[in-house]
This record gives structure tokens, sequence and C-alpha cells, in this order.
């Protein structure tokens, strides 16, 4: 898109305002490009993935948990943080079989998305699945999580009737819209050849 110095802002100080489990609170200093100061408070967050399982007979695999923050329950495309230095797709796997009991023959990397760009260097890689075998869940101790076989026709109207609020399942579902109508191309890989990425 060509230089963008007349955007870019500089950080010059600043400092942790919270620390937590898996998330950092902080306010800087920065530099704006006009050559003024200013302070940005913002979540310094690892990143995650989310996953879209898609079953041979066409539906989708989601869970539904209850969000804390919000104080309900969503319905989401399986999901979970990374680890420090895990590989996406690593993490996708991972979760993917935690959350659901699924594992999956084929792998397709769908892009990465920042939800919250303003607030939140988290982003969210999300990963496409196909070729699924069921198995049990291993679910994380104090985690809690159904899942949901759903088809797409089925988010669709949910999300009309604004139910499905979750940003990286609303996402997930316009790129398999895209996906499905051929107007997003996915190159998927064998579950080892995506291993090894």
């Amino acid at each position: 898109m060509g230089d963008d110095a007349h955007l870019i802002e500089h950080r010059i100080g600043g400092r942790t305002l919270v620390a937590g489990g898996f998330l950092e609170v902080r306010k800087d200093d920065v530099r704006l490009p006009d050559g003024s100061t200013a302070t940005r408070e913002y979540i310094q967050h690892g990143g995650a993935v989310a996953i879209i399982p898609l079953l041979d007979d066409g539906r989708c695999v989601l869970v539904r948990q209850y969000r804390y923050p919000l104080h309900k329950v969503l319905l989401e495309w399986p999901a979970g943080k990374l680890e420090a230095g895990e590989k996406t797709i690593a993490c996708a796997m991972r979760e993917l079989l935690e959350e659901t009991g699924y594992t999956a023959a084929e792998w397709a990397y769908g892009g990465e998305i920042h939800n919250a760009a303003a607030y939140s260097s988290e982003s969210i890689w999300l990963w496409f699945a196909r070729g699924l075998v069921a198995g049990p869940t291993q679910l994380d101790h104090g985690e809690f999580v159904e899942a949901v076989l759903m088809t797409p026709a089925e988010l669709e109207a949910l999300s009309a009737r604004d139910e499905l609020p979750d940003v990286k399942t609303q996402i997930g579902l316009a790129w398999l819209a895209r996906v499905q109508a051929g107007l997003r191309p996915l190159a998927w890989l064998s579950a080892e050849q995506a291993a090894g990425l």
C-alpha cells in the first residue's frame, strides 16, 4: 500500500498497569507522526486460534461455552490461546481435540484477524479442518464446553437474528461462505504436512 511513515506512532516509554496470567494491561507513551506525544492504553495478548471444522455431511462443529465477562453462553468456533512459542497449527490441532474430541485429516490456513485492534494486540489465526474423526474430548481442568453440530444455513439464520455475536465466528462464517462459493480458495494439507509447517 505504500509508505506508511506518516501514520506510524513510536513508543517512547510506558509501563505495565496490570499483569495477569495470560494478558497484560499497558500504558505507553508514544510520539505521533507530527512529533507531538500521546498515551495509548491497551491489552497485550499472546494470540489465539479458531478452527472451522467441516464434517463430510456439510455440518460444522461448534462449541457453546459460558463467557464470564459477558455473563452469557455463546456459540463459537472451537478456539484457544497460543502457548508461548507454539505454532498456530499445533494450537489449532490441540484445541480441536480438547474442546470437541475431533481430529482432522486435512487442514487449510484461513487467515489472521485482529478482533479489537483499537485496544488489544491479540491476533486470532483461523484454520479450516476437514476429514473429521470423532473421539472423546480432553477438556482442561475448569473448562466446560458443549460441542454442537450445525449447518451453515442454520448459522446464517442465527446471525440474521443477531444470535451469533462472537466476532471470530461471524468472520469464520463469512469466510466459509466465500470458500463454498469458490471466492476464497484454500490450500488443503494433510495433517502431517500441516504439522510440519
